[in-house]
């Protein structure tokens, strides 16, 4: 029995995860749980079907509302973000899965590594804000970090059995959101409703609207540099819109392994919660004579800034990324709320990587004093263009 703690369980990742629990009830256990806070219901629910041993919430108010719905005994409840670095270090789990959205991932997940737990890892912005103090801290506790984003296990599943010095270059693919064939010049008129209408993946707004944006695959560019120990010069993005490629490798020798399947998320959790073995999954089979035409193309720089801006921040390196993370998780939030357009969301990750006083990195206070300034900045320039339209 495998005990798993899930930080970030309501999500589409972790209720995802949670199925795979109970599709192998003789194989996992849900030691640990945590999520927002923002449906303590379903919270209140999934806790009384998975039992887990202790559960936090990042909402402190949402900690009393919880137990108020779960009679004794219940779980250990914990809140704020210190409730979730305790659940990530403390919990006695084999593995924790990081799902949670955005930075709020980062403090917990370093907490499971400095705990000598394997990381499970669909949060990518942790690895945009902390890749090398996070990889070197799993290094020196000899932790495994596992990929669970579908383009990263790909590539990771391709680099099995192989030499890492043999990689000539990592293809990163992307379906290209809704907005792949859409003129540029009908970018000011795109609503929240157009950017979350993804053509292939379920998946929460945030991360949609970064497919819209093309800010995902910026973001896992700097993530591949990270897992995989190579340069952003050496990860090239495709446009593949079918979405069956979940990723390639290509060889010095011009071999290219690539990784196909359906568009279910399960296949890199499950992977990644039993390697080095496998499972039967119980979902969808990929049948390639039904799909017909695999098609790639190369992105639109000009119509997608945000994948320029995202290499330019790897390139600069120290805070950059970080500034990169916060100032899109901010931008992408007023969007969402109404506030700025969609092409606001580049302008303004834009304006704040130059504003931003750039730092190298010594610890992980660092990444979440240069967060913290970020959001703040990239606040008051969203006020401000919101007072000017007025």
């Amino acid at each position: 029995m495998k005990r798993l703690t899930l930080l970030g369980g309501t999500g589409s990742v972790g209720r995802r995860a949670l199925e795979l629990v109970s599709s192998f009830p003789e194989e996992f256990a849900v030691a640990g749980f945590a999520a927002r806070g923002s449906n303590v219901e379903l919270i209140a629910d999934l806790c009384r079907k998975y039992s887990p041993a202790a559960v936090a919430l990042l909402d402190r108010s949402a900690v009393d509302r919880l137990a108020a719905l779960l009679p004794p005994p219940r779980p250990e409840l914990l809140g704020g973000p210190d409730g979730l670095v305790a659940l990530a270090r403390d919990v006695e789990a084999d593995i924790v899965l990081s799902a949670l959205v955005g930075a709020a991932g980062l403090m917990p997940t370093m907490a499971a590594i400095e705990a000598g737990r394997p990381v499970a890892l669909a949060n990518k912005e942790t690895l945009v804000m902390a890749g090398g103090l996070m990889t070197a801290a799993a290094r020196r506790r000899g932790v495994p970090l596992l990929p669970v984003d579908s383009e990263h296990s790909a590539i990771f599943q391709c680099l099995v059995g192989h030499n890492r010095a043999d990689v000539h270059r990592i293809l990163l693919t992307a379906s290209g959101g809704p907005f792949r064939e859409l003129p540029h010049a009908a970018f000011a008129n795109v609503t929240v409703e157009d950017a979350l209408r993804h053509p292939t993946w379920k998946m929460g707004a945030k991360i949609t609207i970064d497919s819209a944006t093309l800010m995902n695959k910026g973001l896992e560019i700097i993530e591949a540099r990270w897992l995989f120990d190579v340069t952003s010069d050496r990860v090239q993005v495709v446009v593949h819109p079918q979405s069956i490629i979940h990723s390639m490798v290509e060889y010095i020798d011009g071999s290219v392994i690539a990784q196909l399947g359906v568009a279910d998320m399960g296949v890199p959790i499950l992977y990644a919660l039993t390697y080095p073995e496998r499972r039967p999954n119980p979902g969808a089979r990929l049948d390639l004579t039904r799909v017909g035409q695999l098609t790639f193309f190369p992105p639109d720089a000009e119509k997608f800034p945000c994948l320029r801006l995202a290499r330019a921040a790897l390139e600069q390196g120290g805070s950059a990324p970080v500034v990169l993370n916060a100032a899109n998780e901010i931008a992408v939030a007023a969007f969402l709320d109404r506030r700025i357009g969609f092409t606001k969301i580049a302008e303004l990750i834009e304006r704040a990587l130059e504003a931003v006083p750039h730092t190298e990195l010594e610890a992980i206070d660092d990444c979440v004093s240069v967060d913290v300034e970020t959001r703040r900045l990239v606040q008051a320039l969203i006020g401000d263009s919101v007072a000017a339209t007025r």
